[in-house]
């Protein structure tokens, strides 16, 4: 059983004393591709060095992270606009918005994601997108900026069926982690009316472990719990299930 976890930060300082075991673990659970998306300018040295360290296993995304946005955005941007000619980026991410705990930067965060689906347009690369309490917003930009080249995932999606299936008609898959077992996420009640094609896996270590491992530093080996669950609720077998989601990963980002 092959997995791909689409979305997981596993060069986070909190893995900086036993990521090689996190790495080799993942490898031991069946998860034999790392999506590394990018935050902020600070992460990006950190990121780069784990990537050379584990070439084989891992991919590395370019963006920043819209709760990242601040006064010096553009200048952050301009940095990693340059750090994408480098051709090494399999995606733009994580890029979106977020309102949740603060609005201050709206204009900025707005203006940020604007510009990173430019870059996104230009180079030919997904996106992952992270949205919380910007649904509507979000979703504005998208429809106007959607002319048929912008692809990628929502990230940790745990929206409505109806926002699902606003973000699918808009060409983008639905990335389901660990949230997805947690009893209180209606997303379950759904999963058998969303297309299995458009459906891709990730953990967004180190947060929101899944369930049995809920509370815990979450890493990409327990991405096979989240799989196993969503492939009871299908009522599939979970190799089927983890090949689906293996193959739309690799569509999505081209390997």
């Amino acid at each position: 059983m092959l997995l791909i976890d689409t979305h997981t930060h596993i060069y986070d300082q909190i893995f900086n004393t036993d990521r090689a075991e996190v790495v080799q673990r993942a490898l031991d659970n069946g998860v034999g591709m790392m999506l590394l998306p990018n935050v902020d300018a600070l992460t990006i040295a950190p990121m780069l060095e784990l990537h050379e360290q584990w070439p084989d296993c891992t991919r590395v995304m370019m963006g920043l992270q819209p709760e990242e946005v601040k006064e010096d955005y553009k200048e952050v941007l301009s940095r990693m606009e340059k750090e994408l000619e480098h051709g090494i980026y399999v995606g733009v991410g994580e890029v979106g918005l977020d309102f949740y705990w603060d609005s201050t930067f709206e204009k900025e965060q707005l203006d940020a994601f604007e510009t990173q689906l430019a870059w996104a347009k230009q180079l030919h690369l997904p996106l992952s997108i992270h949205c919380r309490n910007a649904f509507n917003k979000m979703v504005k930009i998208l429809e106007h900026k959607q002319d048929g080249s912008l692809r990628g995932i929502m990230h940790c999606f745990t929206g409505t069926e109806e926002e699902a299936k606003i973000y699918l008609e808009l060409g983008f898959y639905l990335g389901l982690g660990g949230v997805t077992t947690y009893k209180n996420c209606g997303v379950k009640d759904y999963l058998p009316n969303l297309p299995l094609d458009r459906i891709v896996l990730e953990t967004d270590a180190p947060y929101l472990a899944p369930v049995p491992c809920r509370g815990k530093r979450n890493e990409p080996a327990f991405l096979v719990h989240t799989a196993q669950r969503i492939a009871e609720i299908l009522q599939m077998p979970v190799e089927d299930f983890a090949a689906a989601t293996t193959t739309n990963a690799k569509n999505l980002f081209q390997f």
